[in-house]
């Protein structure tokens, strides 16, 4: 069939539409996202929490016979107070301690015991870290107005890394408030996931991927807080067993600092010199200060171990999106990578699956469930 003048204006016409329309969606999604990108990592961590605190708030409905908000808002609450109290407690003890250091320093009681003989026979850094260490338990106001400048960089440096940490903090205390908003509106978001997810994957696939998605959520969630939970018992033990001043509140500030994927080494560190300033070198401190160095990297070791437990992929695939989420996006992507790639690969492994075979019915087994 030849063309005429008329079909082709006519298709030109319509493909013009086409093209200004599909412009001006680009131009408003490009806007909204702009607008959104400020809030981008608040609202996934909401969301993250929402899904992760969710199970827990449909038990407690079907017990207690409230409703959605009543449960959400007593959820949200009971949680601020749990992370609230530890971080006061341990916010006015560490207030306490610098104080009494600053008193002792004016009064001159404050005294760094000299190295033991074997420090200097240490390898490498012996011989000038005992000098050093023995200039500072003899003359240390010497000593400091020396390394002025280093001590300046050094305190900027920590408090910056404290600032950095009290933000993170109120980030999760917001995130968990809107979390609870989510909550309070479980059903209609349950919902609204498994008709985008439908839209996605076609209606017959929407719920899978709903689920699939909250599960992988929920599996990492989960290994994050156990994982913290062990790094407390193990940094913790040590601590006690040394006698560290407040270790209770130290072991819940390395829970808090695990849960929210802040290094814990902002917590071992300054403790492990501590324990050298006061008691000195010996065979225990150092034993003492190796142990709760390598307790504070254990986390390192048991993501690859725990993370993705019960989700209807391979164990590779949650630890490779766990994993390549957090270099290429930080703390949240150790959530939203594997989410992205489980739900990439269950799609590959459905659109190369679900194909006619020989005039029959398509499969829809999905490898790996």
């Amino acid at each position: 069939m030849v063309p005429t003048p008329v079909s082709e204006k006519a298709f030109t016409r319509s493909l013009l539409d086409v093209l200004i329309r599909a412009g001006l969606i680009a131009i408003l999604v490009l806007f909204c996202f702009e607008i959104f990108s400020p809030f981008r990592d608040l609202m996934l961590w909401s969301l993250i929490l929402a899904i992760t605190l969710y199970p827990l708030q449909k038990r407690l409905m079907s017990r207690r016979g409230l409703k959605e908000g009543h449960v959400a808002t007593l959820i949200v609450l009971v949680a601020i107070v749990i992370l609230m109290v530890p971080i006061y407690l341990l916010g006015t003890s560490i207030a306490d301690s610098v104080e009494h250091a600053m008193s002792m320093v004016k009064e001159g009681g404050f005294h760094i015991p000299p190295p033991a003989d074997s420090v200097a026979d240490w390898p490498l850094v012996g011989k000038p870290l005992s000098a050093l260490w023995l200039q500072a338990s003899t003359d240390l106001p010497d000593l400091s107005a020396k390394y002025i400048p280093q001590i300046k960089h050094a305190s900027l440096s920590l408090l910056g890394k404290l600032a950095g940490v009290g933000m993170g903090f109120l980030t999760f205390i917001f995130a968990l408030i809107i979390a609870g908003i989510f909550m309070a509106h479980g059903e209609g978001g349950n919902r609204s996931a498994v008709q985008i997810a439908s839209r996605v994957s076609g209606p017959g696939k929407g719920p899978k991927i709903a689920e699939l998605c909250t599960a992988t959520i929920r599996a990492v969630a989960l290994g994050v807080v156990g994982i913290a939970f062990i790094q407390m018992l193990l940094v913790g033990l040590g601590f006690v067993l040394k006698g560290v001043p407040g270790a209770g509140l130290l072991a819940l500030a390395v829970l808090l600092l695990g849960i929210m994927q802040l290094p814990v080494t902002l917590i071992t560190l300054p403790v492990i010199a501590y324990v050298f300033a006061t008691e000195g070198a010996s065979t225990w401190t150092i034993i003492f200060a190796i142990y709760v160095f390598i307790a504070g990297l254990v986390d390192n070791v048991l993501k690859p171990l725990l993370l993705g437990r019960g989700v209807d992929v391979p164990m590779p695939v949650v630890l490779i999106g766990a994993l390549g989420g957090m270099v290429t996006s930080g703390i949240i992507g150790l959530f939203i990578g594997p989410v992205v790639l489980a739900v990439g690969y269950q799609l590959f492994w459905q659109w190369v699956q679900d194909r006619p075979q020989d005039g029959g019915e398509p499969h829809h087994e999905c490898a790996g469930s």
